[in-house]
């Protein structure tokens, strides 16, 4: 009876040490799941942060510029603008009548010109025409350009070129637009330079008729400080078209009017 007793308590012993052996292994096992799942979260976040941040920097021009010196605006420049903005408006049959002629491009700047050297080669008989005009509301040659600041710049600059030419500030800062047409009204004014958005304002209340007008210059290769060209700033571009609805297409087409880039 001893002996029995004995090896039910063994047989009791066995059992607690089975247990407990057994015991911690599923505490083991979920402490090792939970740093697998911390590390599967950390790549995603870091991939998308750098694709976002290389998204933003293919939208900069100064990243663009970095990489390759720029390039002077050329006519077909202009015609893929023009039907860039108005195929979103337009019929296939009205984008092709909005192709310009090459004849009424006249040579663009090549980078190595300033703004009197420019004209004087676009236009050498600037003397013989200028004297021949006495139309007043209108000028002869329209210089269009981005900002105000950026007009008075180029005007102290072709000062070579002009000679006796009257020249005019065409832009609205600091300047009434009813006071721009009364001096379009009392004198001859051969050369304008200014804004579109002006300019097309101008033409609206008759203060201004593009008819006698002979050259078209678009100020199209300077850079601001954010390095925008005047075409790359959305509201700029969108007055500029507008303004070429307003009688410079036909004038072109009749080959009355020559365009050039600057």
């Amino acid at each position: 009876m001893v002996d029995l007793e004995a090896s039910d308590g063994e047989g009791g012993g066995d059992t607690e040490m089975m247990q407990q052996e057994t015991a911690p292994v599923p505490a083991l096992s979920k402490k090792t799941k939970q740093p697998k799942e911390c590390f599967l979260i950390k790549p995603k976040e870091t991939s998308e942060d750098a694709t976002k941040t290389r998204k933003r920097r293919k939208k900069k021009i100064t990243d663009v510029l970095a990489k390759s010196e720029p390039k002077p605006g050329t006519p077909e420049d202009l015609q893929k603008l023009m039907k860039d903005y108005f195929s979103s408006n337009r019929s296939v049959i009205e984008l092709e009548e909005l192709n310009l002629p090459d004849s009424c491009f006249l040579k663009a700047n090549d980078l190595t010109h300033s703004l009197s050297s420019y004209l004087k080669e676009i236009c050498p008989k600037w003397v013989k025409l200028r004297k021949n005009h006495s139309e007043k509301k209108s000028v002869l040659m329209l210089i269009i350009c981005g900002s105000a600041i950026r007009a008075l710049e180029l005007i102290r600059s072709m000062t070579a070129f002009r000679g006796d030419s009257k020249v005019m500030k065409l832009f609205a800062k600091h300047i009434k637009v009813q006071e721009q047409v009364k001096l379009l009204e009392k004198r001859v004014v051969h050369l304008g330079v200014g804004t579109p958005g002006r300019i097309k304002e101008l033409i609206k209340q008759g203060g201004l008729n593009l008819n006698p007008l002979k050259f078209l210059v678009f100020d199209w290769n300077w850079r601001d400080q954010k390095l925008r060209r005047m075409m790359d700033i959305p509201e700029i571009r969108k007055e500029v078209f507008e303004l070429l609805e307003m009688g410079v297409f036909s004038l072109c087409k009749s080959e009355s009017l020559k365009l050039g880039l600057f």
